[in-house]
């Protein structure tokens, strides 16, 4: 039995506790794996079966949490006696006592979008940090024996940063876990959903951040308001554009700032942040869903909206293009313009939203956790048997 050994340090919100909750339980239904997980107390991570969790407390900051995996986890993983270790967080060991596969997962460090989008909003701060972690991430890539991106589109990125071979192995979805009955709305959440007859409605499903470049979205609102006959929109967020209700350093005040400006206040409902358990609701009660994002490795909430049966509009990015293909329609990334005539077109167009629909649950299929974790284990008991290479030249040739 393989015993695989996962970093979870790095998992403290958003995507890598995704990964880890979803990954988790395949994991634990598998005979022929054992896993041991090492995350922070504050994961919410259990252990099932034989997936054994070990909570590590650890010091905040990334430097800290990368000296301590350094020199404290090697000795974790020799007394475990584990045959593989992933690395799931980004940063790899330097000198892993078994094979390691590494998750790369976070395409900012490659992204000179949000370098010039940091400089831009006089973020010095948050850039050297950026700039800092791109380097421990650059290195890691090399450090590892293997490593994985979540896209073909963020492994081309990655090769051509490092030089090195880098394995797409899509993330995935699990239709029956996400629209299994759960806790509907709260009453607040409900009524702030609700609109009049006619009134096209707008999902933008993530916290607040730069990257997801929501300013582009309320500039094309804004736009929309100003066309003779445009349609009636309401724009709902699944955030509030305050700095308290923020997760990380970013400062969401800009872009309440460009609301009152823009004179959209009455057509933009912040939400509030919404459970991953609840966010079906919200999907299936708007008719689109956009995402104006300048940089991704994946992009889930695209194929939640997919799957939910919302026609999608998405900036156009290689990894967008190629998550949703011919389900969804693009837009160049910073161009209010084109996407607020797409929302008008969409808006009087029933027949091509209904195509869009049944391409985008169709589309949705294709992504699998089962399918992921299997890929994985397969990539490790090539790296047990020495033939990582071969897979490698195989995915570089069919990239």
């Amino acid at each position: 039995m393989m015993h695989i050994f996962i970093n979870g340090l790095g998992a403290s919100a958003g995507g890598g506790l995704t990964y880890l909750r979803n990954v988790l339980p395949h994991l634990a239904n598998r005979e022929d794996v054992r896993a041991t997980v090492v995350v922070n107390p504050e994961s919410g991570i259990d252990g099932n079966g034989n997936v054994n969790v070990i909570r590590m407390p650890t010091q905040a900051g990334t430097a800290r949490r990368f000296w301590f995996e350094q020199t404290e986890l090697p000795t974790m993983v020799r007394r475990c006696a584990a045959d593989i270790l992933v690395s799931a967080g980004n940063f790899a060991l330097r000198q892993s006592p078994v094979p390691q596969i590494l998750l790369s997962r976070n395409s900012l460090y490659t992204s000179p979008d949000f370098c010039r989008d940091l400089v831009s909003r006089r973020e010095l701060r948050m850039w050297l940090d950026t700039r800092i972690k791109a380097a421990f991430a650059k290195r890691s890539i090399h450090w590892a024996d293997c490593t994985v991106a979540p896209s073909q589109a963020f492994a081309g990125e990655l090769r051509r940063w490092t030089g090195k071979r880098v394995v797409a192995i899509h993330h995935g979805f699990d239709h029956d876990h996400f629209f299994q009955s759960r806790p509907s709305l709260s009453e607040d959440v409900r009524a702030k959903l609700s609109c009049p007859p006619g009134v096209l409605r707008i999902a933008l499903v993530s916290h607040y951040n730069y990257y997801r470049n929501i300013e582009t979205v309320l500039r094309a609102i804004a736009l929309i308001r100003t066309q003779s006959g445009a349609p009636a929109v309401r724009l709902f967020l699944t955030c509030e554009l305050k700095k308290e209700q923020t997760p990380g350093a970013y400062d969401p005040q800009s872009a309440a700032k460009l609301i009152d400006d823009l004179g959209i206040r009455d057509h933009v409902v912040e939400l509030g942040a919404v459970s991953y358990e609840q966010l079906h609701h919200v999907y299936q009660a708007c008719d689109l869903f956009v995402s104006a994002a300048y940089t991704e490795t994946f992009a889930h909430p695209l194929v939640e909206a997919m799957a939910s049966g919302v026609s999608v509009l998405a900036s156009d990015l290689l990894v967008h293009r190629e998550i949703c293909g011919e389900a969804a329609h693009y837009f160049s990334t910073f161009a209010p313009e084109q996407l607020a005539a797409q929302l008008s077109q969409l808006a009087a167009d029933q027949p091509v939203r209904q195509l869009m629909t049944m391409r985008g649950r169709e589309q949705s299929l294709r992504y699998s956790w089962k399918s992921h974790v299997n890929q994985i284990i397969s990539l490790a008991e090539e790296l047990l048997k020495g033939r990582v290479g071969e897979h490698l030249r195989n995915a570089a040739s069919a990239a």
